[in-house]
C-alpha cells in the first residue's frame, strides 16, 4: 500500500474518532447540568484545558462561558480540533483515496460533514435540548461509520491502518476524559468523596458509555474503581489497556511480524513498550504517581507512538546521493 494512502486512511479514522470524543467531552457537562444542585455553577473551562485547546480558545474568546465553549468545540473552524474541523479533515482524507475505500464510506463521511456544516450556521440560536440532540447524532454517526467500515472493507493493510488510528486516538481521549474530572473544581475541599464528587465521576463514565458496564463489574462507585476500569481493564473497548493492546495487534499485522517475536521497526518498539508499561501498572502505582501526572505522561508517550508510526510508514525519506548515483549507472 502507498504511504500516502495509508496515511489518509489512518488520519481519516483518527479524525472521525476525535469528532466523536469531542461530542462526548461536551456531553460531560450536559450530563452534569441535569444532576448538579442549583447552588453549584456549571464549569466549562475544564473541557478546553483537558483537551489542551485553552491556548487557542484564549486567543479568540474573552471568557469560557457555556455559549463560547460550545461553539468553539463544536463548530469553530479556528479550532483545528472542533467537530466541524475534524469532519472536514476526515472528508478531505477520504476524498483523496476514494479508490481505496468503499463507496459507502465516502458517501457517509461526505454526508455527515455537510450535515454539521449546515448546522453551524444556525447553532448560535440553539437551545440546550437542540445541542444535546446534535451531540447524540455525532456519537451515533461515528458508530455507524465504524459499522460501515467493518462491513465493507477487506481485513488487509488499509483496515488495520484505520483501526490503528482509531485506537491510538481513543486511548488518548480516554485519559483526557479523566483529566476533565481533575480540572473540575469542587465548591470546597471537604466535598472530595461527597455525593457531588461521585456525581462528577459518574458523569465521566456516562460520557464514555461506560456506566452500565462499570456497574456490572463493580458494586461500589468510587474513584479508584473508575480509574482502574477506564485505564487498566482489558475487555472494555474504550479502556486505555484494551485500545493499546488492539492497536498493537494491528501494527504487527501490517508488518507481518509475529507478535510473539521481537519488534521489527521503531513503531512496533514504541507501542509494545507502552503496552507493556500499562499492562504491568497497578492502580496503586497510578495514585502513588498522581493521577494527573500519570495521565500526562501517558499522553506524551502515546504522542511519541504516533510520531514513530508516522516516521516508519508515512514519512517521505530523501533519496541519498549514493542511490541516485547507482540509478544513473544502471540506466
Amino acid at each position: 500500500m502507498l504511504s500516502r494512502v495509508a496515511n489518509s486512511i489512518y488520519w481519516m479514522n483518527r479524525y472521525i474518532e476525535r469528532a466523536d470524543n469531542y461530542a462526548r467531552f461536551i456531553s460531560v457537562n450536559f450530563n452534569l447540568a441535569l444532576d448538579l444542585p442549583p447552588d453549584v455553577p456549571e464549569q466549562w473551562e475544564p473541557l478546553i484545558i483537558a483537551t489542551a485547546d485553552n491556548y487557542i480558545f484564549q486567543k479568540h474568546y474573552d471568557a469560557p462561558t457555556r455559549e463560547n465553549v460550545l461553539y468553539f468545540m463544536a463548530f469553530d473552524v479556528k479550532n483545528p480540533n472542533s467537530i466541524l474541523s475534524c469532519l472536514l479533515e476526515a472528508r478531505e482524507n477520504a476524498r483523496t483515496i476514494r479508490e481505496s475505500i468503499s463507496r459507502e464510506m465516502w458517501e457517509y463521511v461526505n454526508q455527515i460533514y455537510w450535515t454539521v456544516k449546515d448546522a453551524a450556521a444556525e447553532s448560535k440560536s440553539w437551545e440546550l435540548a437542540r445541542y444535546q440532540g446534535f451531540l447524540e447524532n455525532i456519537k451515533t454517526g461515528s458508530q455507524l461509520f465504524y459499522g460501515i467500515v467493518d462491513s465493507t472493507i477487506t481485513r488487509g493493510e488499509g483496515w488495520h491502518f484505520g483501526r490503528l488510528g482509531r485506537l491510538i486516538e481513543r486511548a488518548d481521549k480516554t485519559t483526557r476524559f479523566l483529566d476533565v474530572k481533575y480540572f473540575t473544581l469542587l465548591p470546597e475541599i471537604g466535598a472530595v468523596g461527597s455525593p457531588l464528587d461521585l456525581m462528577l465521576w459518574s458523569s465521566v463514565l456516562k460520557s464514555v458509555s461506560a456506566y452500565n458496564m462499570f456497574r456490572q463489574q463493580y458494586q461500589v462507585m468510587n474513584p479508584t474503581a473508575i480509574v482502574d476500569f477506564l485505564l487498566l481493564d482489558k475487555k472494555f473497548p474504550r479502556s486505555v489497556m484494551h485500545c493499546i493492546r488492539q492497536a498493537e495487534l494491528s501494527l504487527y499485522e501490517i508488518s507481518g511480524t509475529a507478535i510473539t517475536a521481537s519488534y521489527s521497526n521503531p513503531a512496533e518498539k514504541a507501542l509494545s513498550k507502552l503496552r507493556s508499561e500499562v499492562e504491568f501498572t497497578e492502580i496503586k502505582d497510578i495514585f502513588d504517581t498522581g493521577l494527573h501526572q500519570y495521565l500526562d505522561e501517558f499522553q506524551q508517550k502515546n504522542n511519541a507512538v504516533g510520531k514513530a508510526i508516522y516516521q516508519t510508514y508515512f514519512d517521505l525519506k530523501p533519496v541519498i546521493e549514493e542511490e541516485i548515483h547507482l540509478n544513473m549507472v544502471e540506466q
